[in-house]
């Protein structure tokens, strides 16, 4: 089975799910290739388990408005999260849900996608409308174009094809904080500069990213 997205890409399904081919390259998501960051030992120690972490609360809820491939969600559920994913772009969405459909077959990982919800949704309308007031609103605006595209992981090339980095940051904070979260967690090259110049009010840093968290005043 074919589908042209448009864009110099295509959809492809074969035996091992959907996957988004173009350029000599193939794009599937896949959760079970995250199983061993899934281990209770090394899950506490994920940077955005870290930047995420609430206090006093049982049955943490989260929103990944910008879900992507749905990595981050998923490291989410498995540390106790109920998320709910918002993907606007039909195609990445279209490879989020068959990852999650073979995922919720598997039974090392059925019980953490059953706390995932994806909606085929625009967050910035979507997040001052939600109804609840989650714990977690996670952001990942994706990060800014390198010069070189050898800095750019290949995975992320066919990406680019369909969704481009944030142009409106400011309009993606205003949407996370009208939806009355706890706290805003945002991920950012470990270097680059703070989404909508907003200082957040403290950062998780590792070599590879960092995650900046906005800590809203309650009221």
């Amino acid at each position: 089975m074919k589908e042209e997205s448009g864009v110099g890409v295509e959809l492809r399904r074969d035996a091992d799910g959907l996957a988004l081919v173009g350029e000599g390259m193939v794009l599937r998501a896949d959760f079970s290739r995250l199983l061993p960051r899934l281990r209770s030992d090394r899950l506490s120690r994920e940077l955005l388990v870290r930047a995420a972490r609430v206090r006093g609360v049982e049955a943490p809820t989260a929103v990944d408005a910008t879900a992507g491939l749905g990595e981050d969600s998923l490291l989410l559920a498995a540390a106790g999260f109920s998320v709910r994913l918002y993907e606007k772009d039909q195609v990445i969405a279209a490879l989020l849900r068959d990852a999650l459909e073979r995922a919720s077959a598997l039974p090392e990982l059925a019980d953490v996608v059953a706390r995932m919800e994806l909606l085929e949704e625009d967050s910035v309308e979507a997040l001052p409308h939600l109804g609840f007031s989650p714990d977690v609103v996670l952001l990942d605006p994706m990060f800014p174009e390198r010069t070189k595209s050898a800095a750019v992981k290949k995975k992320f090339q066919l990406l680019h094809h369909l969704e481009r980095p944030c142009e409106n940051e400011g309009e993606l904070l205003d949407a996370a904080l009208a939806a009355r979260p706890r706290k805003i967690v945002i991920k950012r090259p470990p270097k680059g500069p703070v989404l909508a110049g907003v200082k957040p009010s403290y950062q998780v840093t590792g070599k590879a990213v960092r995650y900046d968290v906005i800590v809203p005043p309650r009221g």
